[in-house]
């Protein structure tokens, strides 16, 4: 069972919650990627997560006609196949969607699920990211209460995004500023929307100072300790014990971050922590090496034929998955999920 049932995916995430690790969520793009990602789980002995964004879907989809909705299921599609063959678990999920794309990508993608359900199947996704940053919050909790009442339907988890996420991800931007911390407000409000599982389960994506993309220490400033006072303020509006996590979060824009910032987002609640600008770096840097090291070999210079060898796709292709997969296998054990799979 590669693919994580809805039940085996609910699993993974509690037992995140209470090991106090968190799951890598590996951005994709292709099956070579997605063979990297697989490979890197596989070789941590970590369950995992795979996620297509919009952009990624588009790309899949073909630059012919660039459609989401077909990149993303056929994707989805090869990995149900191609993931038996991993001894981890995997869950597939949809990275993020703002509101001018739900049309055309989750809201197609969730009545796919849910014909699959209903005809007695898994759905093909098992959960679906809504980015309403961009939106004022009411407007994104209404949007969030339409979404998550269809995806409970089709048995699928929904990611929550209430408060921006500096920096840019397939279009959606937000400037780097005190902006970017969810207060305890925002976390109430979100619980009085969504609630706190009874209307259907979802992932949280707060604000700590998160920002997508690459810098360099000392320009973001990651508050993960806010997390806990998000916890603690929800949990003491709804009457939980002392010490209780009403939350299930999600860590955006972690490249580089420290090991104490994961750490401490990991004690508050954490169990799936997004990863894409290092893997696209790790996948791609092999390939640059290797095209530099081969100069003549792979383009035909001064009339020469080149060496077929050299710029074979699968030669330089193999070296970009395992040093994707070698990035992976990082963060697994940065995420304390190495040696954690499901027996």
């Amino acid at each position: 069972m590669p693919i994580a049932t809805p039940e085996v995916y609910a699993e993974m995430l509690d037992r995140a919650k209470a090991g106090k690790f968190a799951y890598p969520a590996i951005n994709v793009t292709s099956s070579q990627t997605l063979n990297a990602a697989l490979r890197g789980f596989a070789e941590a002995e970590s369950d995992g997560i795979i996620q297509i964004s919009t952009g990624g879907a588009e790309f899949l989809g073909g630059q012919y006609n660039k459609d989401m909705v077909t990149g993303a299921v056929a994707l989805a599609e090869y990995a149900h196949i191609i993931a038996e063959k991993y001894d981890v678990t995997v869950a597939l999920h949809t990275d993020h969607c703002p509101k001018g794309k739900l049309d055309g990508y989750v809201r197609p993608l969730l009545e796919i699920s849910a014909e699959r359900v209903k005809a007695g199947r898994n759905p093909l996704f098992q959960s679906h990211m809504w980015d309403g940053s961009a939106e004022t919050l009411a407007d994104n909790l209404a949007i969030g209460q339409e979404l998550l009442a269809k995806a409970a339907e089709a048995k699928i988890i929904l990611e929550v995004e209430i408060t921006p996420t500096g920096g840019e991800e397939d279009g959606v931007s937000h400037e780097i500023n005190d902006e970017l911390y969810t207060t305890v407000d925002d976390a109430i409000r979100t619980a009085e929307a969504l609630g706190l599982g009874e209307k259907g389960r979802y992932l949280l994506a707060a604000s700590f100072g998160n920002v997508h993309g690459v810098y360099k220490p000392g320009n973001v400033v990651l508050r993960p300790e806010l997390l806990k006072d998000l916890q603690e303020g929800v949990g003491a509006k709804y009457g939980k014990t002392a010490g209780s996590q009403p939350f299930d979060f999600v860590f955006h824009g972690g490249s580089g971050s420290t090991e104490q910032e994961i750490a401490t987002a990991l004690e508050n609640g954490v169990v799936k922590m997004n990863l894409d600008t290092d893997t696209q770096y790790a996948f791609t840097r092999p390939v640059a090496d290797h095209m530099f090291r081969h100069y003549d070999g792979v383009l035909k210079v001064d009339g020469e034929v080149g060496v077929k060898s050299q710029y074979d796709p699968r030669t330089w292709g193999k070296s970009a998955e395992a040093g994707m997969a070698k990035r992976v296998s990082e963060a697994c054990a940065n995420l304390r999920s190495t040696g954690t799979k499901l027996k």
